[in-house]
């Protein structure tokens, strides 16, 4: 259950006390020290992550067909997991040790847990629930010192659902899109919790997210500011690189939290997650992180990736993108639905993400549609190599790939049973485990997670 925050109240006098006992602390520092603390304090991650797995069980499922997430396929397949973790995945000779939880799986099929790389939700609430967005800053067109974990909302409904009907496990909760660069993004768990931080994912890297094109020019454009043209874009971009590089080889005598940001993805230690649509802009990005020594993680949205595919691989840059969303505004007009088919034809790194509050219990069907449109071209991409687009690419492209994303010994027991090939329209999770605690089962009720905002409500635990 989401417990409310009305429910925290408790302590809060107390950490009230202990925060002002260490602001007068500070104060009574001489200088210097000060200026010692700030810098050790930019380089500190505040606001750390609280996450506690939920205890599990020793499992094994038996005789479903199993895709690894990184390309794999095993028929009548054997996954263990136990203390959190993938112990063993093979075929049917793998021996199932004593002590486990036997699960006939036979007839089913199993992937690790959907991750969505692009989402908003906790921070744009549904417009039933809340009119008002907590997820855009617009209040000037680069504003990386926000971070999207201080708007989350724990117990928006979204994320039950996410988990429910789309077997979601891990997401990526962006600002939105207004700005240049938006702020830091937050990796989390898909878990019930009072606290964002009790759904941080631990050790999970930031990421900045940038924008380009339309919306930064048309917001601030329109507001008679700059940016309003696509080269006013780029020159407040440069510029707010110059300044970091400034504050970066400086002494940090002032701290600058915006900059402190930055400072991160210079250094490599903060990803940039990249909302860009048009090719040429992509291409041009690229050259721009090239002159101030940063990497583009993923391009998002990225409707005209597929003309840019070799250019994308050689800079090891993902593209997260739709299925076939397209047109709802010119930077748009271009997008195709094949393009993850073309783009994996060109060997590089495809993500199928939401964007969305519906879409994101639905991302194994949008990677369906994704597949079937290069079919329709001639490009067959194999069942197993779409399903890491929803698993293990989103990992990678969210630098968590080396602890979730695939079926491997040692990773996080991250893992959904669906009732049918994950890629039909006809199946959906049957159960699904985090950290090798069951977090739903479709045949148990009372696992079956709903928001505490809507208990009581009309249609309570219609979750779907």
């Amino acid at each position: 259950m989401r417990v409310s925050p009305r429910k925290q109240g408790l302590g809060r006098g107390l950490t009230c006390s202990l925060m002002l006992g260490a602001t007068l602390a500070l104060t009574a520092q001489p200088a210097d020290a000060r200026k010692k603390d700030r810098k050790a304090a930019s380089a500190e991650a505040p606001y750390a992550s609280t996450y506690k797995p939920y205890p599990g069980r020793p499992t094994a499922l038996v005789g479903a067909v199993v895709y690894d997430g990184r390309g794999g396929r095993i028929d009548n397949g054997v996954v263990l997991f136990r203390d959190g973790k993938v112990v063993a995945v093979g075929g049917a000779d793998l021996a199932v040790p004593d002590g486990y939880d036997r699960v006939d799986a036979a007839g089913k099929f199993v992937t690790p847990g959907v991750i969505d790389i692009h989402s908003h939700l906790g921070v744009y609430p549904s417009p039933a629930i809340d009119a008002l967005s907590d997820g855009n800053e617009m209040t000037k067109p680069v504003t990386p010192h926000v971070w999207a974990e201080h708007s989350v909302w724990p117990q928006d409904p979204g994320f039950s659902r996410a988990l429910v009907n789309g077997g979601v496990t891990t997401l990526q909760i962006l600002p939105g899109s207004a700005n240049l660069m938006g702020g830091r993004a937050v990796t989390l768990r898909n878990v019930p919790s009072r606290t964002v931080q009790g759904m941080k994912f631990p050790g999970a890297p930031y990421s900045l997210k940038m924008a380009c094109g339309e919306n930064p020019k048309r917001v601030y454009g329109g507001k008679g500011q700059e940016p309003s043209t696509r080269m006013g874009n780029f020159a407040v971009n440069r510029q707010t690189w110059i300044d970091a590089q400034k504050y970066m080889n400086g002494d940090h005598a002032e701290r600058n939290l915006g900059k402190d940001t930055l400072e991160g993805v210079l250094k490599g230690e903060i990803l940039v997650q990249n909302h860009c649509y048009r090719a040429d802009e992509m291409a041009q990005v690229l050259d721009m992180a090239k002159e101030f020594g940063y990497k583009v993680t993923a391009f998002h949205h990225a409707v005209e990736a597929y003309k840019i595919g070799d250019l994308l691989k050689a800079n090891d840059v993902c593209s997260a993108i739709w299925a076939d969303w397209y047109g709802f505004k010119m930077e748009a007009y271009d997008g195709i639905p094949e393009n993850a088919a073309l783009l994996a034809n060109q060997g590089a790194c495809v993500v199928i993400h939401s964007d969305d509050e519906n879409g994101i219990q639905r991302l194994n069907q949008a990677a369906s549609r994704a597949q079937a449109a290069g079919r329709r071209i001639g490009i067959d991409i194999p069942d197993a190599q779409v399903v890491g687009w929803f698993t293990y690419n989103a990992a990678k492209a969210m630098g968590i790939g080396e602890k979730t994303g695939s079926l491997e010994d040692g990773k996080m027991a991250d893992v959904v049973l669906w009732n049918g090939n994950p890629l039909s329209v006809y199946s959906r999770p049957d159960k699904v485990w985090m950290d090798g605690a069951l977090m739903y089962d479709a045949a148990d009720p009372k696992r079956k997670p709903v928001s505490d905002f809507e208990l009581g409500q009309p249609g309570e635990g219609d979750v779907k």
